[in-house]
């Protein structure tokens, strides 16, 4: 077990991972499940390892390039919870200044065909963008 917590906070040193990543790294190394659980648990009860931490860390680092689909299905595959999402979301900022950022890094102009359009919308929609936010960005609402 010693040897188990020393290669966790070496990874932990590293950066933050989830209870559930963190979990699957450790698992070719622990003698037993009740094991790994039992040195998860106490690093969460240290304040090691921290979900939520993990998700707020991840939103501030991916925020600015994608949108709160993206975010929510990537902390979703990583095992966060639906409560530690919902916290941390709000810190990436408004959705429709970050859809209007990636945007223009992208292009240059409105689209001025349907094609074009399409194209530009496929592009925000992949990078998790809401409809709504994608539409505001398209007709060119809040320019300045």
């Amino acid at each position: 077990m010693p040897d188990l917590r020393v290669r966790a906070l070496q990874l932990l040193t590293r950066r933050e991972y989830s209870r559930a990543a963190l979990k699957a790294k450790l698992a070719a190394h622990a003698e037993s499940e009740e094991e790994l659980n039992a040195v998860l648990d106490s690093l969460q009860a240290e304040r090691l390892l921290s979900d939520q931490r993990y998700a707020a860390e991840r939103v501030a680092a991916r925020g600015a390039r994608y949108g709160n689909a993206r975010l929510r299905q990537e902390l979703r595959q990583q095992g966060i919870g639906d409560d530690e999402i919902a916290a941390a979301l709000p810190e990436a900022g408004d959705e429709g200044a970050r859809c209007r950022q990636v945007w223009q890094r992208k292009f240059t102009h409105l689209p001025d065909s349907p094609a074009e359009r399409a194209r530009q919308q496929r592009f925000l929609h992949y990078r998790g963008f809401s409809s709504a936010a994608i539409r505001c960005v398209l007709r060119g609402d809040d320019e300045s």
